[in-house]
């Protein structure tokens, strides 16, 4: 059975910044869960940040590959720079995505680890701009397609395609 990462959020584990999940009810999602096909993650924790934390966001909505690239940094509302820990749940995520042979990920929509198409702007002001997060920028790197949680349908044709 093909495996498919996910962001831990979506699959009820209550591991977001403010200490809550973004738990899916689509019901693709749940015919997956049944079968033991999700390998669920949160880059953020497992890179060592504690639950309750900052929102964080990438500095300029620059998007995952500035991170990458060391042209970028994740920054809480208070200038403090939480980058290293994004980093190290990326390659924690792209670890964990190759040992269990994964192709494909759904992830959190907006997230500056997981956002797949979007991500907040860096001014705290509740603007999304284009662009992946970290660790979503670091799987389309490495061959892993990822999709937002709005694109379920897609990630379960392309699984079965």
């Amino acid at each position: 059975m093909e495996r498919i990462l996910v962001s831990a959020c979506l699959m009820g584990r209550r591991v977001r910044y403010d200490g809550g999940a973004k738990t899916s009810d689509d019901a693709v999602f749940a015919a997956w869960r049944a079968e033991g096909r999700l390998v669920p993650f949160c880059p953020e924790v497992e890179g060592g940040l504690p639950v309750p934390r900052p929102p964080a966001e990438i500095e300029g909505g620059a998007g995952g590959a500035a991170v990458l690239a060391g042209a970028a940094r994740v920054l809480t509302p208070d200038g403090h720079d939480v980058t290293a820990h994004f980093l190290e749940g990326a390659r924690q995520c792209l670890a964990v995505a190759r040992s269990f042979g994964v192709r494909i990920a759904v992830l959190k929509e907006g997230s500056p680890s997981c956002g797949v198409l979007r991500v907040y702007d860096g001014t705290f002001r509740g603007r999304k701009l284009p662009g992946e997060g970290v660790t979503a920028a670091l799987l389309v790197a490495n061959g892993i397609e990822v999709f937002g949680e709005d694109r379920i349908a897609e990630a379960a044709a392309r699984l079965s395609g």
